[in-house]
């Protein structure tokens, strides 16, 4: 069966986001490390935990997992976008940073919030400059783009997910459309959304594929709506025995060796 469409999600398929958050931990635990006798892996570690348990206590929670958006992109987004629950974030965002990076801190023996509010946004500079994608991302991309109509859906916020898009300016013209869930209201792997997908661009579930390297959002959510779909598993992760893919491939690049086939 053919398809005309294939709708890629972006963080870690197209953008390798894993390493931006890496790399931006890194270079600003290191420079902690200049100013406090610190291990820049120990606090990295306290920061990440300090973090998780912040953002799950606070009252826009449910609403970031509905959207999609982890702790993570909560350390350095602005969340400046309309609804009430995202202008709650962008209120509590600033004091979340500084407090994960204060209680990281406190957690390896120093009481230091003037150093913590610091590297709170020492970090948000480093991961804006911090943009990583995949080797064969573009060359795969040039090779769909005129082929087939290409979509991007994205979870999370539509400040931050269009501020990833600035700093890698290449991706965005490949594609017809563009959905981030913060504007539709849902985020994979909500049937709902791909639906919305659908209607908006024209097309039905047998036109099109799925291609995404999360099992709970990208493949769970395709599947619900007939969608054949592509699990990206560079790392060769194990099943997780709930959702089944209908294709896997460890590369964009086997991705376009099986798009050929189909």
């Amino acid at each position: 069966m053919s398809i005309n469409t294939i709708i890629f999600d972006l963080d870690d398929t197209l953008l390798w986001d894993k390493k931006s958050v890496k790399t931006a931990f890194e270079k600003t635990c290191e420079y902690a490390a200049t100013l406090h006798n610190v291990n820049p892996a120990e606090l990295e570690d306290a920061v990440l935990k300090e973090a998780r348990a912040l953002y799950e206590g606070y009252e826009t929670y449910d609403y970031t997992v509905l959207i999609g958006i982890n702790p993570f992109e909560g350390l350095w987004g602005t969340f400046d976008d309309p609804t009430d629950s995202f202008q709650k974030m962008k209120n509590i965002v600033p004091g979340y940073r500084t407090e994960a990076w204060t209680k990281g801190l406190l957690a390896l023996g120093m009481d230091d919030t003037q150093l913590g509010a610091e590297l709170g946004e020492r970090f948000v500079a480093e991961r804006k400059v911090s943009p990583f994608l995949y080797e064969d991302t573009f060359d795969v991309l040039d090779k769909l783009k005129g082929k087939y109509q290409l979509v991007l859906l994205t979870n999370g916020a539509p400040s931050l997910q269009n501020l990833k898009l600035e700093i890698t300016p290449e991706i965005a013209p490949y594609f017809d459309h563009i959905i981030i869930s913060g504007d539709f209201g849902k985020g994979k792997p909500d049937a709902s959304i791909f639906e919305h997908v659908m209607e908006k661009v024209s097309i039905t579930a047998d036109d099109a594929i799925m291609v995404g390297d999360n099992l709970n959002t990208d493949i769970l959510g395709s599947s619900r709506v007939g969608m054949r779909n592509v699990w990206i598993n560079r790392e060769n992760n194990a099943p997780n025995g709930v959702v089944t893919p209908t294709y896997e491939v460890d590369s964009l690049t086997a991705l376009l060796e099986l798009v050929n086939k189909l």
